[in-house]
């Protein structure tokens, strides 16, 4: 005879497997850890807009022109990009992906607080193959209308595909505004046109391109995006980290993934304001939890199975006894 304990795993085993994805998964949109060991500083994050819970990160400075797609959902890095075509990297502080799935790389960073007369902005094709590959960069010189200046957040917006930049200063900083098409022929002047109250090192474009949010290493504020100038500026829910260096989007919108510098790094998500919750897969017509709350076929389904097998184990122990 089959002990009453194995009858009972295998039905509660039956069970599980009936239950609906969404119950039993977890999604990377609710943070991860990146555990390759060669990233130590990662200073940007992008969600990928090709590859589902993919994100782009890169080191600080000391690593070489190379880009990390990291798996969300296992914290692993999944490919390896090697940027060709471009000088030795300086002090890159951003990523961003713009509306032609072309990733933006902010080499931008100053610690000497304006000893570059100019930087560099990196642009190249998402990759459609997530493998270790060299990519060629087309490579930008970068200057500020009001001289050289400290800054760690780039952003690209989502429909227009214009550059912007945010200045690093304790005080508060400005947002920069590039030329509509940046050129590789001469210096790329970016304009200042809207203050920003808050020691910036990371700022994202929703991916509808309606809000712009922007954190520093304790808090964080959001704008509403107005035709390219900001308004409605509040505050951010900013998790303390221990040097909290980036922020991106979630791919839909939902979640602002918060990363920090360091080896083991972790990602750590919180809601986007003003933003709606993530679609259940009873949203896109699958299986899952029903308007009322009841729960749909395969959660009833599911609580039915693992109900006859407490029975089940119930009723063999009281056989066994008789």
């Amino acid at each position: 005879m089959r002990r009453p304990f194995a009858v009972l795993a295998g039905l509660l085993l039956a069970g599980a497997c009936a239950l609906p994805a969404s119950a039993a998964d977890t999604s990377g949109d609710q943070g991860f850890t990146m555990k390759d060991p060669r990233i130590t500083e990662s200073s940007g994050l992008a969600a990928s807009r090709l590859h589902p819970g993919i994100y782009w990160t890169h080191n600080d400075s000391d690593d070489g022109p190379y880009l990390y797609a990291v798996d969300s959902a296992t914290g692993s890095t999944v490919a390896r990009i090697t940027l060709r075509g471009i000088g030795s990297p300086r002090d890159v502080e951003a990523i961003s992906i713009g509306p032609h799935n072309e990733i933006y790389v902010g080499d931008i960073g100053d610690n000497f607080g304006g000893k570059w007369p100019y930087v560099w902005i990196y642009r190249l094709p998402e990759p459609k193959r997530l493998t270790d590959q060299t990519v060629t960069a087309t490579q930008y010189v970068v200057k500020y209308r009001n001289g050289p200046r400290d800054a760690e957040s780039l952003l690209v917006h989502p429909k227009t595909g214009r550059v912007y930049i945010i200045d690093k200063k304790e005080d508060g900083g400005h947002l920069y505004e590039g030329p509509a098409t940046l050129s590789t022929s001469g210096a790329n002047v970016f304009e200042p046109v809207a203050p920003v109250d808050l020691w910036a090192t990371d700022a994202a474009f929703s991916p509808d391109g309606e809000q712009l949010a922007v954190r520093g290493y304790f808090g964080g504020v959001y704008y509403d995006w107005n035709g390219g100038r900001i308004k409605g500026k509040s505050r951010l829910e900013v998790p303390l980290q221990g040097q909290g260096e980036s922020v991106s989007y979630s791919a839909d919108g939902t979640k602002l993934m918060y990363g920090s510098e360091g080896a083991d790094s972790a990602v750590q998500a919180e809601d986007a304001p003003g933003r709606p919750a993530a679609k259940s897969p009873s949203a896109s017509g699958s299986a899952g939890a029903t308007g009322d709350g009841s729960g749909g076929p395969g959660l009833k389904t599911g609580a039915l199975i693992v109900a006859a097998g407490v029975a089940a184990f119930l009723g063999l122990r009281w056989l066994r006894r008789r």
